[in-house]
């Protein structure tokens, strides 16, 4: 499935200061198939610059707009321009970005969630769809072995049949502003409607939430009840929220995500319950996966053993006791994507499996998520229905 050769990465975001930026470009290099070679680190020209010195950069190669670059490396030979380009910039700017380098040719990993609103999201997909290039999402916790351990315990039927979900994802960092009483200190983009959207944290993390649960069960949310809060005065979007879902095969579920949860730090974390059994997995704990009957004690999995499904072993990269994590999820994310760009640049089919990362699809179901549950909150938590996309 590989060149012979490294895959050259574009960055767009991801300037000094910025976490997540650090994060990708981590994740990328892990696995020797990917050098960052350019980038456009900010919207700020002078900080982009900077930017590319702290990342030892040609600087002919670190760009002053985004839009520069897509045309200076479009121009350059085939064996000298990247070959994609990872966006990690702020939601209001992912469309256009997306489109630009599509455009210009280049394959493109994006943050989440993929756009402002659903109706740029599906405007977005023709763009995909029309360029022939990869596009992928990074919901980069469908990356960790256990996760896709636990995808394949529902595939296999070793849960029955599926009846209920339940899907959190708390946080407790923005309960400062409450017991300080000023908001500033925890300021932040994702509460301006006009750079991220219709929601702050359903947007940023219950977004998660809900792909995870999809990833796992394999199946779509049909109607959600939500109930969102703002408890943090003079924020205009919600800190907190409450979801009932219904799912296909009529499956219930059940859906929590809040920055204001104390004591919370990041953790993400689904139950699936079926007929046979049920599955738990903790994102903080990420190395097992907890397998419960009615009639038996709890069984333990753990990451890196021989009895896992190759699914889980192929997105390995340590023996067990062990531990692997965050930065290990988001490589293997990157690792896929590679080797769907590596084919596609040496004119290979995909596999017959496909590959396995999100997609454009995924980054429309979230954007219906979000819609579908502010929508339902503003109507004082009534039962909606997704959109047809």
């Amino acid at each position: 499935m590989k060149l012979n050769r490294k895959l050259r990465m574009g960055m767009i975001g991801g300037g000094r200061g910025a976490f997540i930026g650090a994060v990708h470009r981590m994740a990328a290099r892990l696995d020797g198939e990917i050098e960052l070679v350019a980038g456009c680190f900010s919207s700020d020209p002078k900080k982009s610059k900077l930017s590319g010195e702290d990342l030892f950069l040609d600087p002919a190669r670190v760009y002053g707009t985004y839009e520069e670059m897509a045309r200076r490396e479009a121009a350059l030979p085939a064996d000298q321009r990247i070959d994609f380009v990872s966006i990690v910039t702020r939601n209001n700017t992912h469309f256009d970005v997306t489109k630009t380098f599509l455009e210009a040719g280049f394959h493109v990993i994006c943050d989440k969630p993929v756009c402002r609103t659903l109706k740029e999201a599906v405007k977005l997909r023709e763009v995909v769809r029309k360029s022939g290039r990869i596009f992928a999402l990074t919901h980069n916790y469908t990356g960790y072995p256990m996760v896709k351990e636990a995808r394949e315990w529902v595939r296999s039927g070793k849960l029955g049949k599926l009846m209920k979900v339940v899907v959190e994802y708390p946080q407790g960092y923005a309960i400062t502003a409450l017991e300080s009483g000023t908001t500033g200190q925890i300021s932040n983009w994702r509460m301006d409607p006009s750079i991220s959207g219709a929601s702050n944290c359903m947007g940023d993390i219950g977004t998660h939430a809900h792909n995870l649960a999809r990833y796992i069960t394999g199946l779509e949310v049909e109607e959600i009840c939500a109930e969102l809060s703002t408890f943090i005065p003079g924020r205009p979007l919600d800190d907190d929220g409450n979801c009932l879902l219904r799912l296909s095969q009529g499956v219930k579920g059940v859906l929590y995500a809040s920055q204001i949860s104390s004591g919370e730090e990041n953790n993400l974390n689904i139950r699936v319950f079926g007929t046979k059994g049920s599955l738990q997995w903790f994102q903080e704990n990420p190395n097992e996966l907890i397998f419960k009957r009615a009639d038996a004690p709890q069984v333990v999995y753990r990451r890196g053993n021989g009895y896992l499904s190759p699914a889980a072993q192929g997105a390995t990269r340590l023996p067990f006791a062990h531990p692997e994590g965050f930065i290990e999820c988001f490589a293997n994310i990157y690792r896929d994507v590679a080797a769907a760009i590596a084919d596609s640049i040496a004119g290979r089919k995909p596999p017959k499996a496909g590959y396995d990362f999100p997609t454009i699809e995924d980054g429309i179901a979230g954007m219906a998520f979000i819609e579908s549950a502010v929508k339902s909150g503003k109507a004082g938590a009534k039962w909606v229905k997704f959109p047809k996309t």
